[in-house]
């Protein structure tokens, strides 16, 4: 299968190649594929400036917003801080005023110090540091030659990366499994180093080569991380972990944020320290030349090498899989495992399942089964979402379903936005893994939050500013008394706070020191607040990220405006709580927010962008076309988180998307309406729909419960 490039956005830069320790499970050293020995030992000045020509237009061809590149080896710090500092003034000057750079170095740690760190804080280059665990499990493979132990060195290294002035220089610890070792005590270890982020790695293996597998353990590696899933979620999931959100994101149908996940295409290449173009580095597992292209910096462009037949192999999603893969129910969340995870040498090559197949099946269905993400397969409370049995419990399973996905979606603004975001990110960053830290559910608030999904979505899309991540912060920590002030952005003289109000500051501040006592000052505007026999919602006509309802937001609320709402939205909140009892139940569980619009929305092209917990509405002095407008933008709101966790239909038929999202919200408020010519509508609507060849099985079934609701 051919198609149009796919441009490279990630490029490993081999500045040296070799390395001070000789871990026994090194992919480079100890398997297959020995090209290393005849490489140049340090990366030179004329390979460095090929590489970043080749990357600075590329990244101009294609328009690229950023590109990563991350310098290994190797041990990149043998290159030595003037060679370091060579590549990261060529890469910089390259891309400037092309694309934003994102630069990190992948490390040992065990010669890492000041003079390192300090040039790193020059550039920007994120550190991310390889440790297994604890002394017992680090030791088992990374020593040095003479057998001696690298833990110390590691933990004094990771100890100044962790001081205020490098701290948001610390990108993360990455640990390769090994299951003799305890997890336990290998996540625990971790995570009294407070990393930002832990990435758990599978061990390098093929079918002919297979991964250790103690006799009567049938997933040994998925057992081992599902200890530690449940040991950080105990804890309140106090930092990312890759692997886990990537499962998440996954199975909410978001996106792989790890190569070993998902069926993104392939975007990575890799520079040798003499300039020669290879595949991913994983691939020196397979066989001896795995890797290679035949290609250079000095001769070819990086559109050449993106054309290679090995890299185009994993750019075209499940069309790459082997059929057993392509028939899995986990597909889309696997994504057929790491490449060279899938070799064997009997001719069927790369096309085979994982050699972890099993564990990462193991792995994904596990997970689900704990939070719920999955795609694909039906919540608990599908029926009573559907007919309308217990909106209320259904609400709840959604709200944790969108915590996660929102999770997973923070994560993503973290990884590709972050190292590029300035220093209020990183600060606001750390500050959230600290609350996480002390305790999970203070985060709560901040995931939950109907404009946080919106934001971080605009954030992936460059459309919006990382900064407001302090804002959303200081809306949780603030409150909670678990910090006395945060730095947050100003915008048009008002540091907004989401969910709560606004700080008026003054004219031309760009940034405030914001402390609890300012929230109890002259200068603070709370939101409005309607409470009526169990609704408790505010009235947000501050937020910056509220107009995503392809329908104009309005502006601030007058005081005759917002006496208005409250005399209104109590009524038309009486007519739900008669009218559909079960569907009031529901909102009272997760309405949080209304947003006032400046005109009534266009039905047919109204997007329910704050979910079911944020509702867009046109304020209207007769109570029961709000109370219409108000039951019609929950139900689509529920339907929209609902097509986060399950596939009812195949989205690309866009008139039976249309057709259930219309179908579903009228079930309830034809109820409110006491129309017959409307109700009629929507029953031929429900018969159109139960024909629909794009159903879903559990489309089909959500279908049927909208019938028994009518």
């Amino acid at each position: 299968m051919t198609g149009p490039t796919v441009p490279l956005r990630q490029l490993v830069l081999k500045v040296h190649s070799r390395c001070d320790l000789a871990c026994r499970h090194c992919y480079i050293y100890e398997h297959a594929d020995q090209s290393w020995s005849s490489r140049p030992r340090v990366i030179s000045q004329e390979t460095i400036s090929w590489t970043a020509l080749r990357l600075a237009e590329h990244a101009k061809k294609h328009q690229l917003a950023s590109v990563q590149v991350i310098l290994h080896g190797g041990e990149p710090l043998l290159a030595g801080p003037a060679r370091l500092r060579a590549v990261c003034e060529a890469l910089t000057t390259a891309l400037h005023g092309i694309c934003a750079l994102d630069l990190r170095i992948h490390t040992n740690a065990v010669q890492l110090g000041k003079r390192h760190l300090d040039l790193f804080a020059e550039y920007g280059v994120r550190v991310g540091v390889s440790l297994d665990g604890d002394r017992a499990a680090n030791d088992r493979h990374r020593l040095f030659a003479n057998g001696r132990s690298s833990h110390d060195k590691v933990l004094r290294a990771l100890a100044l990366l962790d001081q205020d002035r490098y701290r948001h220089l610390y990108a993360g610890i990455l640990c390769t499994i090994d299951v003799r070792n305890d997890p336990v005590a290998v996540y625990d270890a971790l995570a009294a180093l407070r990393p930002p982020r832990i990435d758990f790695l599978l061990p390098h293996a093929t079918w002919d080569e297979p991964p250790l597998r103690p006799a009567g353990a049938d997933t040994p590696y998925a057992d081992w991380l599902l200890t530690i899933h449940d040991r950080w979620s105990e804890q309140g999931r106090p930092m990312p972990v890759r692997l886990f959100d990537s499962v998440v994101s996954t199975l909410g149908g978001g996106p792989g944020l790890t190569e070993a996940m998902g069926l993104e295409a392939a975007d990575v290449v890799v520079v040798e320290t003499d300039g020669t173009y290879e595949q991913a580095d994983s691939l020196k597992t397979a066989y001896d030349g795995a890797p290679v292209t035949g290609k250079d910096v000095h001769r070819h462009t990086l559109d050449e090498v993106a054309g290679h037949p090995g890299i185009a192999a994993r750019q075209h999603g499940l069309d790459d899989l082997s059929d057993q893969c392509r028939a899995c129910p986990v597909v889309r969340s696997c994504g057929g495992g790491l490449f060279a995870h899938r070799y064997r040498s009997d001719g069927t090559g790369f096309g085979n399942p994982s050699v972890f197949c099993a564990d990462l099946k193991e792995l994904i269905l596990s997970i689900d089964a704990r939070t719920g993400a999955s795609a694909t397969r039906p919540i608990e409370s599908l029926d009573a979402l559907a007919d309308g049995s217990d909106e209320g419990a259904g609400v709840r399973e959604l709200a944790r379903v969108r915590q996660d996905v929102t999770r997973g979606l923070l994560t993503a603004v973290h990884e590709e936005v972050g190292p590029r975001a300035g220093e209020l990110w990183a600060r606001s960053w750390q500050l959230a893994l600290d609350l996480g830290r002390r305790d999970g559910a203070l985060l709560e608030p901040l995931l939950s939050h109907p404009y946080t999904r919106t934001w971080a979505v605009r954030c992936l899309d460059d459309a919006a500013s990382p900064d407001e991540l302090a804002s959303l912060v200081a809306a949780v920590a603030l409150p909670a008394r678990a910090v006395e002030q945060v730095k947050v952005p100003v915008h048009d003289g008002f540091a907004h706070l989401p969910g709560l109000g606004s700080v008026r500051t003054r004219l031309g501040a760009q940034r405030i020191e914001l402390t609890r006592q300012r929230l109890a000052g002259p200068d603070w505007e709370p939101l409005p607040r309607v409470r009526a026999d169990g609704l408790d919602v505010a009235l947000d006509d501050v937020d910056p990220h509220r107009d995503c309802y392809a329908t104009l937001v309005g502006g601030r609320l007058t005081d005759a405006e917002t006496e208005l709402w409250r005399h209104v939205l109590p009524q038309a909140w009486a007519l739900i709580r008669k009218a559909v009892p079960a569907v009031a139940a529901g909102m009272a569980e997760g309405l949080r927010v209304i947003t006032p619009l400046a005109a009534p929305p266009d039905p047919e092209h109204f997007v329910p962008g704050g979910g079911f917990s944020a509702l867009a509405v046109h304020l209207d002095p007769d109570p029961e076309r709000v109370a219409v407008d108000l039951v019609r933008g929950f139900r689509l709101g529920l339907l929209d988180a609902l097509l986060d966790a399950c596939d009812l239909y195949d989205e690309s038929d866009a008139r039976t998307g249309a057709l259930l999202a219309d179908t579903y919200a009228r079930a309830a408020t034809d109820a409110l309406r006491q129309d017959a010519e409307e109700a009629r509508r929507t029953h031929a609507q429900w018969a159109e729909l139960t024909a629909a060849p794009s159903l879903t099985g559990l489309g089909r079934r959500f279908v049927d419960g909208i019938g028994r609701c009518l």
